[in-house]
């Protein structure tokens, strides 16, 4: 079964949630989570703060990653795992594969027609909001 992860990376007042419109499919055009396949030998975490370095440029040192949860997918035999993390300070980020954009918390993130993976975005958020605590603490 393949691995992959989706990054919920917040600025530092927790305001605004770190996005990525789509260039290519699936979810061409779409607002998405940044993320990537976790490669054989890695562990979860592992490839987390690696795919987040490679997509947008923060290193590890600048963000702490929490395991929220996971999402296993049986008849496209593959799962997710969903980490959510707070940047210590507010910096720059840069990435080749999406156009990424830092998003105000105030939008329908169950909005099929903005947003990928069939309202998982929104139910991920709902998530984080009732531990917010947690991020905060880092």
């Amino acid at each position: 079964m393949q691995g992959y992860n989706v990054l919920m990376v917040y600025n530092a007042a927790m305001d605004r949630l770190l996005l990525c419109k789509r260039r290519k499919n699936p979810y061409q055009g779409l607002s998405n989570l940044v993320g990537g396949k976790i490669e054989t030998g890695e562990t979860g975490q592992e490839a987390a703060y690696r795919e987040l370095y490679e997509e947008t440029g923060i290193p590890g040192e600048r963000i702490k990653l929490h395991h929220v949860m996971d999402l296993t997918y049986y008849w496209q035999n593959c799962y997710v795992e969903v980490y959510a993390g707070r940047l210590k300070a507010d910096m720059a980020v840069f990435g080749d594969e999406n156009e990424l954009y830092w998003s105000d918390l105030d939008q329908n993130f169950f909005d099929l027609s903005m947003f990928a993976g069939e309202g998982n975005i929104g139910h991920m958020i709902e998530q984080v909001k009732m531990r917010r605590d947690l991020l905060l603490a880092d």
